[in-house]
């Protein structure tokens, strides 16, 4: 019986570094459920996360290498931590409360920086993080660290960081924190946006980590 209860604990398409040498390429996706995005902005968003997993799942190699985390900001919430694809399983996603963007953005951070400090341990390689910040508003909290930590960051190549502004969201400010131009989605474009991610995450995840990556453009789904 034992031998069995064992058995079961290991993972279906595993995240378990012995099981899966593979280099990994953590993405975190910063996600605004601040009651703004109430109705049709989060049935679309939900829809687009499942599209994410699904385009995912089509491509062997990223199924072992792609690594997703969800952090869901008002409140802060770590929704799901580090899975290769097959482990992923996003739940519904609903709407609630204020916008503390800053205090999400420091939470992704550091997520990445203890995921490569597990790969270091492990000896497992990886590529540089993706952080996605999706939003439809302007911070309630104190965002000036978090800009100071993105630039830092994006500096010394730690992570590559995306800020996605929805209608409504403060292209301000998220110019002020994100080193790279922040994109407005057209309308509520986020199937075709995800589309675009899992896209580039199978493009990286293709090559060897280190390797140049020249960005599939975000044409279809942004204000350019």
């Amino acid at each position: 019986m034992d031998e069995y209860i064992s058995f079961e604990q290991i993972p279906f398409g595993s995240d378990n570094f012995a099981d899966n040498p593979e280099p990994r390429c953590p993405c975190v996706l910063l996600l605004d459920t601040s009651g703004s995005m109430g109705g049709l902005p989060i049935a679309q968003l939900n829809e687009g996360v499942r599209t994410f997993k699904q385009e995912l799942m089509m491509d062997p190699l990223a199924t072992k290498r792609v690594e997703v985390a969800i952090v869901t900001f008002g409140p802060v919430t770590v929704e799901a931590d580090f899975h290769t694809v097959p482990n992923f399983h996003p739940r519904e996603l609903d709407t609630t409360g204020d916008t503390p963007m800053g205090a999400a953005i420091n939470t992704g951070i550091e997520m990445v920086a203890r995921r490569k400090k597990e790969y270091k341990e492990h000896g497992i390689s990886y590529y540089k993080p993706w952080i996605i910040l999706i939003t439809d508003g302007s911070p309630t909290d104190d965002w000036a660290k978090a800009a100071m930590n993105v630039k830092e960051g994006e500096a010394s190549k730690k992570f590559a960081f995306f800020a996605i502004g929805v209608e409504g969201a403060s292209m301000d400010i998220l110019k002020q924190i994100s080193v790279r131009a922040p994109l407005k989605l057209k309308g509520l474009m986020f199937r075709e946006f995800f589309m675009w991610l899992s896209a580039s995450m199978k493009m990286v995840s293709s090559k060897n980590p280190g390797s140049a990556i020249n960005l599939i453009p975000p044409s279809g789904w942004s204000e350019l």
